[in-house]
């Protein structure tokens, strides 16, 4: 019995904290998980994140937005655009919406809390609850935490920074779960 559970112990806390990877994500609002190996000058050279024996990819920095490093720093490109024009294209808006969420949303009042004080107090499977309700609504305006009230008119600009906005709760909720699970295998062990 003790091995099954240190075993489904041990298999929850390396899933809820695999996430160690590089993350580029590029203009267009594509993310890519990568291992970086080189950061030149002009371009970044890296290999696929789910095949790091395969083959280098190189990506110029002109079509990068932002790059994410597994211990939490980023880069930002200094390239994007600061504000609104009137002939920005929709990629521009896309990539300013989604770069603005990633810098102002912090998942304040996500429920990410009461999902890992579920997952401790009753347990994993009672966690779900919350974890799938917070997780699937998107964040309320009043915790969207944007700064540019005009920019939030332009729909492109607008759609980008939700969207963006709602990734980043989703992930939070579900890595308090992640966490409060691995805290309610950790007490069941020791108690």
């Amino acid at each position: 019995m003790k091995k099954i559970v240190l075993t489904t112990l041990t298999a929850i806390c390396t899933l809820s904290f695999c996430f160690s990877q590089d993350l580029i994500t590029q203009k267009t609002g594509e993310d890519i998980q990568v291992k970086i190996l080189e950061v030149a000058q002009n371009e970044i050279k890296y290999k696929k994140f789910n095949n790091q024996t395969g083959p280098t990819f190189s990506l110029a920095k002109s079509e990068i937005l932002m790059i994410r490093y597994e211990n939490g720093t980023k880069d930002v490109s200094n390239d994007a655009p600061k504000t609104p024009e009137k002939n920005a294209s929709s990629n521009d808006m896309r990539a300013k919406g989604r770069q603005d969420a990633i810098t102002n949303y912090r998942g304040k009042k996500s429920g990410a809390g009461w999902t890992a004080a579920t997952s401790i107090v009753l347990s994993p499977v009672f966690g779900l609850i919350p974890a799938i309700a917070c997780a699937s609504q998107e964040p309320n305006e009043d915790n969207l935490n944007y700064k540019d009230s005009e920019l939030m008119k332009d729909n492109t600009y607008s759609q980008a920074y939700r969207e963006q906005a709602h990734k980043t709760k989703k992930k939070k909720v579900w890595t308090n779960y992640g966490i409060g699970s691995c805290v309610w295998l950790l007490l069941l062990i020791l108690l």
